[in-house]
């Protein structure tokens, strides 16, 4: 999934959205919401086309989930990339949360695998366990940080090379050849694991 359609109109209006839900006002929090509700839907389907089937949360609660948590924080919304950016993370952290809780529960068995794609990949990559692709994240923000937050907003956000360009505020070249370095070394880092 590519990056929402942007027309400048509809960028300015979901971030004046934002800032008007952030100042407390709960209309424009409930227009945001209708505003950008399918395309979080989307951005939560496309994560659960890469689990295993039958999986106990679904992408509904998982929105609603990640709305939830955000609905309290105090974010100083920038504008939409950002906003969608911070959604990508919480979708991240409750799926990392529940994969965590059920392999508790089971002690170890039937790990939820994702497959490591993005909307602008070529070919398919190698399926990763979830919580072995969010441990290796980790370890890769330890070596590049940068690197780390552009696969997490393509992968988890879905967002593409210009959305996350603007969300970090470089350029795209650099997405791209960041991207390039995040892949092959989580494609060492996964395929040691196996």
């Amino acid at each position: 999934m590519s990056s929402p359609p942007r027309s400048e109109h509809q960028q300015g209006d979901i971030t004046q959205l934002l800032q008007d839900w952030r100042a407390g006002d709960e209309q424009a929090r409930e227009r945001l919401i209708q505003r950008v509700y399918d395309t979080l839907h989307k951005l939560a389907d496309r994560q659960f086309a890469r689990e295993r089937s039958g999986h106990t949360l679904q992408p509904t609660a998982l929105v609603h989930e990640a709305f939830i948590n955000l609905d309290g924080s105090r974010i100083d919304w920038r504008d939409r990339n950002h906003f969608y950016a911070t959604v990508a993370r919480a979708m991240r952290r409750l799926l990392v949360d529940h994969a965590r809780a059920r392999q508790r529960a089971i002690r170890g068995g039937d790990r939820i695998r994702v497959e490591l794609t993005g909307s602008e990949l070529p070919a398919p990559e190698p399926h990763a366990d979830l919580l072995a692709l969010d441990d290796a994240l980790e370890r890769l923000a330890g070596h590049s940080q940068r690197a780390a937050d552009i696969m997490e907003l393509t992968y988890f956000g879905g967002l593409d090379r210009q959305a996350v360009a603007e969300v970090l505020g470089i350029g795209s070249r650099t997405v791209d050849r960041d991207l390039s370095l995040a892949r092959a070394w989580l494609r060492r880092q996964l395929g040691e694991g196996t």
